[in-house]
């Protein structure tokens, strides 16, 4: 497989702020991937940045860890070269925000605490084309077993509505039917439970519906302006509007299942579709149909100020997808866990010129 005509070949030097970026921090999150190579590769993207390829830096990153900002800058500039990747359509890339919500929940369900996050169903089988009845929208990757075969599994409104009532799925509860659809938007979530605990849930599988945000119902409506869309605004209309929140929610078909997932380190976010933990600030999720996991992505975003006030140039690592994130320039930003990294997730939406770091081994002798 040869690279696509959606990279552009660039040096370091073209890099805007390169030299200033903590390469450092971004090694740690490479490194992390690089320890997963050997348990399981990753699919290799349809743009042909081919896993085999990183194999090189990969074996470094496991043996020898830099001391410095200095080393770790050496380490990505002798290992790959830069390519400038095409936006869609010729225009601009787009990179938003995504976080670990932390919220108050219950083990059992209570006058307070009535919103289960569930497991997943039994009922629940995976989709493909070797078992997908004729007519299924080839979208779905998930199905609802059936004597008669494989159908399309309940939407999240028949869900929310009971069609899975009884079954022993809930996982937790939680108070508010608004924070757990924000975590099914996130995939994942600390959940600080009576006793003190803190209990973490990840994605285990979704009920297959194409993804539709709130944000994009509520500017079709013409109850928030597009340029007004942020997760706070959104949180902020529904609140304003408690009797129109299942119609505006109902619209996403879409419908996630948990599973749990203990809390191994504090500083890291959730295990994300990379296998690996996620690191705040330097992890990011990409299209996985297009990239490959463990590709640094140099991410250019001179508007987006949230997170340290200064414009964002920074060395990201592809450790995570989403259904919403779909395109060859464009990123969902890992902000963190807890409410201070909501804040900043949930602000951003911001042109971005992304910069793939493709592995030399794919370039004859390094050189195009």
């Amino acid at each position: 497989m040869s690279l696509s005509s959606a990279f552009s070949q660039k040096s370091f030097a073209d890099l805007p702020g390169w030299d200033d970026d903590d390469q450092l921090a971004a090694f740690a999150a490479f490194r992390r991937s690089a320890f997963h190579a050997p348990v399981k590769s990753y699919r290799t993207g349809s743009l042909g940045v081919a896993f085999d390829a990183f194999a090189e830096a990969y074996a470094e990153a496991r043996s020898v860890a830099p001391a410095n900002r200095s080393e770790a800058r050496s380490f990505f500039e002798r290992h790959f070269v830069p390519m400038m990747v095409a936006a869609e359509n010729n225009g601009a890339g787009l990179v938003t925000g995504f976080y670990e919500p932390e919220v108050e929940a219950s083990p059992v369900r209570t006058e307070r605490f009535t919103v289960p996050l569930l497991s997943r169903p039994a009922n629940l089988i995976d989709i493909d084309d070797n078992n997908r009845p004729d007519g299924m929208d080839p979208y779905l990757a998930f199905a609802r077993e059936t004597p008669a075969g494989p159908v399309e599994y309940f939407d999240r409104g028949e869900i929310e509505r009971g069609a899975l009532s009884g079954r022993k799925l809930e996982i937790a509860w939680l108070a508010d039917k608004v924070d757990a659809f924000f975590i099914h938007v996130q995939g994942a979530a600390r959940l600080k439970m009576p006793d003190g605990r803190v209990h973490r849930v990840t994605y285990a599988a979704k009920s297959g519906q194409r993804f539709t945000g709130p944000g994009k119902t509520l500017i079709e409506a013409g109850e928030i302006p597009l340029e007004k869309v942020t997760m706070q605004s959104i949180r902020a209309w529904f609140k304003a509007h408690p009797d129109r929140v299942d119609e505006i929610l109902w619209r996403n078909r879409s419908y996630i299942f948990f599973r749990d997932a203990p809390v191994e380190d504090a500083a890291l976010g959730p295990i994300a579709a990379a296998k690996v933990p996620l690191t705040p600030g330097r992890s990011v999720a990409v299209d996985r149909l297009l990239h490959t996991f463990g590709t640094p992505f140099y991410i250019d975003a001179p508007t987006l100020t949230a997170f340290d006030q200064r414009p964002f140039r920074r060395l990201m690592i592809a450790q995570d997808t989403g259904s919403a994130i779909t395109g060859p320039a464009r990123g969902d930003l890992f902000a963190g866990s807890g409410d201070a990294a909501g804040e900043i997730a949930g602000v951003v939406r911001n042109a971005a010129d992304f910069y793939a770091l493709v592995p030399r081994a794919l370039l004859d002798g390094g050189r195009r």
